[in-house]
This record gives C-alpha cells, structure tokens and sequence, in this order.
C-alpha cells in the first residue's frame, strides 16, 4: 500500500486542509495499470492526479521524464503548470515541471527531446510530434505515468484517437507505462475506462463523492424571448445585473459569431464600466493570454466565452455560469456549470438564457436532465482510419518498423480492437504508395519494405510529415492585425471565405472591437479600429453545436403533458395553442403540417433530430419533391423542424419519408454534393494525401488545397471508387455535416406513422420558422416557372404579349 510522504501530510495540515479519500486512494492504487477518477470540478482532481507522481518524485532519485501530463487545451495545460508549481515549490520538491505546446519555442522542444523534465504538460498533437523523432526512445526513457484530463472531451473526437495510438506506441516503448484518465462528466463510465485501458485489460473507475446539485436555473428578464435568433442580446440588461452581483461570472455561448455579438452589446451596455473581456479560439493567442491572466489576477468581472474555457481551468473567484442560448447537450452543461465555485461539497451556481421562444423548451428539459444526473452522449464508434494512416507515417519518421508489432500496437486500442489485418494492410498499402489509383505518382510513394521492415523512402519526408501532425482540420484561415508599418498588433483569425467578401471601408467584429478593413498584405488581413460603426459578423471557424438525442427525446416526453405549469407563462401558452390549432410532436409519429401563406404552400416536419440533420432533410425532401413535380421553392431548418415552400400543394406527404427511398435518395444526392468533397479534403488532409503544410514555411491557401483536393477525388470517383480514402469520405460524410444517421434514428422511431394535420394557416409551432435565417432556396422547375411569368408579365407591360 502507498502511503504520502511526511512532508505531503504537513503540507496540507499547515494550511488546515485534508486529504479527500479519493485522493488518498490514488495515492494507495498507483500501482495500477490504468485507472479512471471521475470526480466533481472543485474536488481536486487533477492534484488526486498527480499525487502519486509527486510522492514517487520526492526523493529526487529519479532521472529524466516521470509523468506525461495531456490536455484537450493548451490554457488547461499551462493553468495545471501554475497550480502544480504551487505545492511543489512550497514542499521543497526536486521536481522539475515544463510544458510543451504549439506555443513553445523551437529551442525549448529541441532541448526537451534530449533533457526531458520530470513532468511534461503537454496536448495530444505535441505529443504525437514528439514521437515521430528517432530520438523517442531516450526522451521517453524511464516514463512511468501518463495522466490524461478531461478525458471524456478527448474521446469524443479524433485528437483522442490520436491520443490514444501514440499511448499505444508509449506502451510498447514502456511497458509498465500506467494510465490516469480524470474527468468530471461521464455518461457512461464503463465505455470510457475501455477507451483509455490497454486493450483487452480492464480499466478499474473510482467514482468520488459527486458532492451537491448545482443550483441551476433560467434567468428572468423584464423583456421576453424573441421567436427566433441565438444571440440572447434581449437579456443583457438581466445579465449585467447579475455580474454586478457577483464576484466573476462566465458567461458560455455556443459559437464564436454569437460570442463576439453579445460582448460588443454587453460592452455598450456597459454604464458602469465593469471590466469585462472576451475569449474564443479565434482570438489570437496574445489577446488570450491577457484575458487569462486579468482572469488569475482577479481583474475581470466577466469573460464572455466559448468552448476555449470549457474545461479545468481552475479560476476560484468564478461564482457564476450564464449559458446563453440552449445548452444543446445536458453533458456540456454540467460541465461549464462546474467553472462556477471550484470548492468541494458547495454547489456551483448557473443561469440559462434561452436565446429564443422555443429554447426556454429546451432550457427546461436541460435543467430536468441535469437534475437527474442524466447525462447524454452518442456511442462510439470504430477508430477512424484516416487518423491510423496517419499514425502509420508518425511511426515511419521515428524509423523502421515491423508491420505485424505495428498491428498488434493498434489493436490494443480499444476503439481499433475490432480492427482487421486486411483493414490495417489497406492503411499501409495506403501510407506507402497512397493507394492503387496513385500509386503511379512519385510524390506518393513514401514507404518501402526493406529486409521485413516498413521505413521511409527518402528520410527527409520526415520533416514533411511532422509539419502536418494533427487531427484538426482548421477552416481556411486568415489572421487578423492592425494595420502597421511593421506589422501591428494581432486580433486573431477569420474564415478565408468571409475574407474574400470583404471590400475596402467595411467593418466586422473580432475580439469585441469593431474593425475597418483596410486590405490583404501577405495573406494578412489588414484592419483599422473603428469605433460606433455598425459592423458585420466575422465568420469563425468552430463546431455548431446540434441538440443531442437525449435532450430532443426529453423534449418530446415533455409535450406529452397536459399543462405546463413549471414553464413561464407565455411559453405554456404558446403551446396550448399549437395543441389547439394543431398538434404537439410526438416520440411515435412524425408530425408534418401542410398549410397555405403568402401565396405558396408550405410543409413543416417535426423531426427533431438536430440543425445538421434537419438541414440534410431540407435537402433529401425537396430533391423527392422536385423529382416528383411539386416545385419546391426553398426551405430553412432548425434543431427541430423542416420548413419547406413551393408553388403546390403536398397532400399526401407520407411517401417522402420513406427510409429506403430516403437512403437511396442520399447516396445519390451525397456523390454529387460539396459535403463529400469537402469531407475528402479534410479525410485527405489527415491521413496524409494532402500537405496543407510544406517546407520553407510556407502553407498552401484554402483554395489550393480545396482545388488539389477536389482533382483528387473526381479522379479517385472515377477510376477507383472503392479507393480507401473514398471509403474513409463515405463514413465521414454519414456524420458531422450531414448526420444522415440522425435521420435513419428518427425513420426507426416512428415507422409508417406519419401523423399529417393539413391546416388554413400557419401553425404557432411553424410560425417562428418564418423568421430564421439561413434559408435555402431550390434552383428548380418551380424557379423557372416563376421566372417565366415574371417574363410574360414583363413583356405584357411591354404591350407585346
């Protein structure tokens, strides 16, 4: 059994702490193989952590690296750098700390490689990069723990496949390599321990006292939601309100757009001169650190943020979460709830504001998950092959390889243990030659077998093939900066399609400041700061949250009742008078409304499957109905429904929702749409048919790479469908984008019961669909229809009819 050393236990007498029992208990299993915590935010967790490392480190006998620490964030990584430096520097501890980021300079990397401290905080693109040296084995030499935080945010994407290929690679450098997984919400602990345990070994979960609810509620305002929208701006007198009364409140949006929207109105709502600042991805890295560290400093009263603070950043004098606009996953929720009052056993403290009419549903259902601890989360699936193409070239620039340990690597992964050798081979054959297609092609032959050895053709290809580690795909992206002789200061990055649509003299918001764009130098977008001017929405690359399954399903359970009185009046009302006029969506049927306005026809389905996935459905009824001669005009979808428009009437509409003709319907559509090009770039990008880096610096523009992209994959459509990368595009392409499989869930939920209600007028439920953006008009047999009466009515005027 382990037990702390003396100087631990004084340590924490001294500062009239304890030791929480599941601390101590990491400290008494650190033996273990792997083991996942999951612990309430304010716990201790990461310290419950890193314990038994700074208890096996304090004798000073061990050289070189001890613990490799990972985060999803490089904030998380350098907070967890200045709290761990805390107790170690105050215990006299010989221990060395440094961590290891995209922000680290080139010479500091160089000399971690051959001098590694004792614990190396670092992400999991850093750490792949790191083993694609040849010197790996020295630099990882003696490496006994591998603690990776906020493990459920990792496992969710294809960085934390990533992550755990190069564990795997750990593993076999280190045999007795232990793993730490920490996370705070988990919705299904048992897949998550598999995830992170070295297959097929079980991976034992400790589960600490989860301590009390948070107190959760929505925030009332004077002024009521508006029907439709996101930016929350109608609250922002109640939400001024609240951080005056508070110490430090976060207040989360769910993109960067909406964001940056509010913290302008925020700030010129602003009377009291209350500072305030704000903080996205987009934002450069200078303007982020400075709003992190006014955060430690206990200089702000507010930070208006997104995704980027998400996660551990441990900032005590945090007494208040806002959620503006519906939180669209219960999970996401308690984890940004957790950022309010980092203390255990008190409970954090959060607002929701729902940014229309419909999200108070939404708000309400959240706030009833959350109070059941019913968190949500969508299985995983296989681990993706483009990200093993990948890791096969990773492993190619540390030297060569054996195919058959490579495989047997891989498999001890839990989301590729079902993976096959002829699956593996594929990759390989792929990673080598790029494929039977392009094999014919010099630049694509990368890999050679020599004496039963996989290793790489010409070794300079290594440093190509480290200049494109990683699993993010960013958007096209240019950076921002003020216009300066020299080069002025940094404000961040904007999507290079937004770019192109700017002329000289226009404004756009970016980091709360409104900015005049003034030209392009060196693929830089130069801008002016312009006060008082009414600007325009800077397009930020970031995921578009949809509503998850879970919290759609709580939506629909919740129309069920026969009153509403727990939600506000106005809301309650609005519905009775949907189930009056109409009906209420159901978890058994699909609703689908059809009713006259303005002149044309119009078709709502209620399908509640998420924005994606409604947006694909817009797509697949109107090529149905256009193929069918009911010329559709557009449509516009939300989280849940479809609104379509057209110049007849739909009076059966039960046959358009037919899954198999659906699926069929989609593969046609999928093969000839932007969506499939678009998921090969970013398929071809990380398995490493497509540099968007290149030597000398020097990186393609979006429109390079998309115009590369797109030959290769009408080449490959052509002569080799069934290339493996066109495979790897198919199965991407079904989620993400498109999520088809949102809908085939839906069609398996409700069957042939197609509940049609066919009304005089708008329903109360469709109304607020009017006045949503992002509408999608149909080029069409309705279209040319229209413009032909336009004609005839042209030349009538003309007097030549």
């Amino acid at each position: 059994m382990h037990v702390l050393p003396k100087v631990f236990t004084q340590w924490f007498a001294e500062r009239g702490w304890s030791v929480h029992p599941h601390q101590a208990e990491m400290v008494q299993r650190a033996t273990e193989p792997s083991l996942l915590l999951i612990a309430p935010t304010g716990g201790g967790k990461t310290l419950a952590g890193f314990l038994p490392t700074l208890a096996e480190l304090a004798d000073g006998t061990h050289k070189g690296l001890h613990t490799l620490y990972i985060s999803p964030l490089k904030a998380l990584a350098a907070d967890i750098g200045r709290n761990l430096r805390t107790p170690v520097d105050e215990m006299a501890l010989p221990i060395r700390i440094e961590d290891r980021t995209g922000d680290t300079s080139y010479t500091k990397k160089r000399r971690q490689r051959a001098d590694p401290p004792h614990i190396l905080l670092t992400t999991p693109e850093s750490l792949a990069l790191m083993l694609s040296y040849d010197d790996a084995h020295r630099t990882f030499a003696g490496l006994q723990r591998v603690v990776v935080d906020e493990i459920h945010a990792l496992a969710e994407s294809k960085r934390g496949d990533q992550l755990m290929l190069c564990l795997s690679r750990l593993q076999a450098m280190c045999p007795d390599l232990r793993r730490v997984g920490l996370s705070a919400t988990v919705e299904d602990p048992p897949a998550l321990a598999h995830y992170l345990a070295r297959h097929p070994d079980p991976c034992p979960v400790l589960h600490a006292d989860p301590g009390p609810d948070p107190d959760i509620a929505m925030l009332e305002t004077a002024e009521l939601p508006p029907w439709s929208g996101g930016g929350g701006r109608y609250a922002i007198p109640a939400v001024l309100d609240q951080v005056k009364a508070h110490k430090t409140t976060l207040i989360f949006h769910n993109t960067r757009a909406q964001a940056e929207i509010f913290f302008h109105a925020l700030w010129l709502a602003n009377d009291d001169a209350l500072p305030i600042g704000i903080h996205h991805g987009s934002l450069a890295r200078e303007q982020r650190d400075k709003v992190e560290a006014a955060m430690v400093a206990g200089q702000l009263r507010a930070v208006v943020c997104t995704g980027s603070l998400d996660l551990g950043i441990d900032w005590g004098d945090v007494d208040l979460v806002i959620q503006v606009g519906a939180p669209k996953n219960v999970k996401r929720l308690i984890q940004r709830i957790g950022r309010a009052n980092h203390r255990y056993n008190a409970p954090s403290k959060a607002l929701l504001v729902p940014a229309n009419r419909f999200e108070v549903v939404e708000c309400h259902a959240a706030l009833a998950a959350a109070r059941d601890h019913d968190l949500d989360g969508d299985p995983r699936g296989p681990g993706p092959r483009d990200v093993l193409c990948q890791h096969i070239l990773i492993r190619a620039a540390a030297g060569p390889f054996a195919a058959e340990d490579l495989y047997a690597e891989v498999q001890s992964c839990g989301a590729y243990a079902a993976l096959t050798k002829q699956e593996f081979d594929d990759c390989l054959e792929f990673a080598a030659t790029g494929g039977y297609a392009l094999r014919a092609y010099d630049q694509w032959q990368r890999l050679v077998e020599k004496d039963g050895l996989w290793q790489l053709r010409d070794p300079r290809a290594g440093n190509r093939i480290r200049m494109n580690i990683g699993t993010i795909v960013d958007a096209d992206l240019m950076k921002v900066r003020l216009k300066h002789a020299r080069g002025g200061m940094p404000l961040g990055e904007v999507e290079e399609a937004f770019a192109a649509t700017l002329t000289k003299g226009e404004t756009f918001l970016i980091g709360g400041q409104v900015v005049r764009y003034e030209g392009l130098r060196e693929m830089t977008v130069e801008v002016t700061r312009t006060p008082g001017a009414t600007p325009r929405i800077a397009v930020f690359s970031g995921t578009k949250f949809a509503t998850s399954t879970q919290l759609s399903d709580r939506i629909l359970q919740l129309f069920k009742l026969s009153s509403w009185p727990d939600l506000p009046g106005h809301t309650a009302d609005w519905l009775a008078l949907q189930r009056d006029m109409s009906r209420l969506p159901g978890d058994e049927k699909l609703l689908v409304e059809t009713f006259p306005h303005d002149g044309r026809w119009h078709m709502c389905a209620y399908g509640f499957a998420g924005k994606n996935a409604q947006q694909t459905l817009g797509l697949l009824l109107t090529q149905q109905m256009e193929a069918d001669g009911l010329q559709p005009l557009g449509f516009v979808a939300t989280d849940y429904a479809t609104l379509i428009w057209g110049l007849r009437e739909v009076t059966k509409p039960g046959w358009l929702f037919d899954a198999t003709d659906m699926r069929e319907g989609f593969e046609s559509w999928l093969n000839g749409n932007y969506v499939m090009k678009r998921t090969f770039r970013n398929s071809a990008q990380i398995a490493g048919l497509i540099e968007r880096n290149i030597p000398n610096g020097k990186r393609k523009s979006g429109r390079q790479a998309t115009f590369s992209s797109d030959i290769l994959y009408d080449t490959l459509n052509k002569y080799d469908p069934n290339h493996l990368l066109m495979q790897i595009t198919r199965e991407e392409a079904m989620k993400g984008l498109v999520d088809f499989g949102r809908i085939e869930h839906m069609l398996a939920r409700v069957g042939d019961r197609i509940d049609h209600v066919k009304l005089d007028r708008v329903s109360p439920l469709a109304a607020p669909l009017f006045l949503e953006v992002g509408k999608v008009p149909i080029k069409g047999e309705a279209r040319e229809h229209l413009l032909a009466q336009a004609a005839e009515s042209a030349m009538a005027a003309a007097g030549l009819s």
